[in-house]
């Protein structure tokens, strides 16, 4: 059983940074698909950013030269570096993933990004970190 669990969310100003981060334990396989996802009140969920063991990269069109998704194998810890904050950013911010435990598997699911559309659903979640962006 694989648990994630966010944090780093919390209060910016407009034109500000945060960074999440996201702990992987459990049940962990080298073959994943990694990402976040925000979820505003009232709106609908969307994905924002994500990465595969292969490094590719997928970013929602909103997320796309303001935030990265560096990840930190050893620590099994995946971040979300968000650079000039708009209070449209404001959401709940959860890390997902999906694991192969075959890399076989994996390699029959490929590619399991596209770009500029990060995935809005993967098998296992965390319960989130509030981000909010006010003046």
């Amino acid at each position: 059983q694989v648990k994630l669990v966010e944090s780093g969310g919390g209060s910016a100003q407009p034109g500000g940074s945060l960074t999440l981060s996201c702990v992987a334990s459990g049940y962990t396989h080298a073959s994943y698909c990694m990402g976040w996802i925000r979820q505003a009140p009232g709106k609908k969920r969307e994905g924002v950013a994500a990465l595969d063991r292969d490094g590719t990269t997928s970013y929602a069109d909103f997320a796309e030269g303001r935030f990265t998704i560096p990840i930190d194998v050893a620590k099994n810890t995946l971040y979300l570096q968000m650079n000039n904050l708009e209070p449209a950013d404001t959401a709940m911010y959860y890390c997902g993933a999906d694991y192969w435990a075959l890399v076989g598997d994996y390699r029959r699911a490929s590619p399991v990004l596209v770009p500029g559309s990060p995935p809005d659903d993967f098998s296992t979640w965390g319960r989130g970190t509030q981000v909010t962006v006010s003046s």
